[in-house]
C-alpha cells in the first residue's frame, strides 16, 4: 500500500517536472540569479540527476557517494537536459515498482568513504525528504529562474498568472 502511494505521487509529480523542464528555452541555461548560484542549466540538471538517486534509495540501505557517479551529461541544451531527465524517470520508477515495502523502515545512511554524510535515518523518512521533497524545493527554485528571465511557467497545481482564465 505504501508502495503504491508513494508510485501514484511520483508518476504525477514525474509529469510536473517534465512540463518544468521542457518549459527552458536554451536561452535562460546561462542565467543564475547570483554568483552563489547554479545556472539554469546547472539546476535544470541537478533536477534530472535527483532521479538517479532512487534506485540507491529504494532499493539500498546504504547510499555511498564516494562511487557514485554523477553524469549530467550535455547540459548545453534543454533537450539534453530533458533526455537525461527522461532517461533517469524511467529508472526510478522501475526502482519504486521493485522495492520492498518491508525495507521502507529500514536504517538508512549516506556516506563517503565510510564517513557518514547524514545521519542514519528510516529509509521512508529519506524518500520523501530527500527524493521527493527535494525535487519540489528545487523545482520552486527553477519557477523562480523561468519567471526571472522573462519566461513562462507552465501550472503544475492549476493555472499560473501566464494562463488566462
Amino acid at each position: 500500500m505504501i508502495k503504491q502511494t508513494l508510485l501514484g505521487e511520483f508518476l504525477y509529480e514525474a509529469e510536473n517536472t517534465r512540463k518544468l523542464l521542457k518549459a527552458i528555452p536554451d536561452s535562460a541555461l546561462d542565467f543564475k540569479p547570483s554568483e552563489v548560484n547554479w545556472t539554469t542549466a546547472q539546476l535544470a540538471s541537478h533536477i534530472a540527476e535527483v532521479y538517479n538517486w532512487f534506485e540507491y534509495t529504494f532499493n539500498q540501505d546504504v547510499f555511498d557517494m564516494g562511487t557514485y557517479v554523477y553524469d549530467k551529461g550535455d547540459i548545453s541544451k534543454a533537450e539534453n537536459i530533458v533526455a537525461k531527465f527522461e532517461e533517469n524517470v524511467s529508472k526510478a520508477q522501475h526502482a519504486i515498482e521493485i522495492s520492498d515495502e518491508s525495507s521502507y523502515f529500514n536504517e538508512w545512511k549516506m556516506e563517503t568513504n565510510g564517513n557518514s554524510i547524514f545521519p542514519p535515518m528510516p529509509k521512508i523518512q529519506v524518500i520523501r525528504s530527500f527524493l521527493y521533497n527535494h525535487l519540489y524545493h528545487h523545482r520552486g527554485e527553477l519557477v523562480v529562474y523561468l519567471r526571472s528571465t522573462g519566461n513562462k511557467v507552465p501550472g503544475l497545481y492549476g493555472p499560473t498568472a501566464d494562463d488566462k482564465f
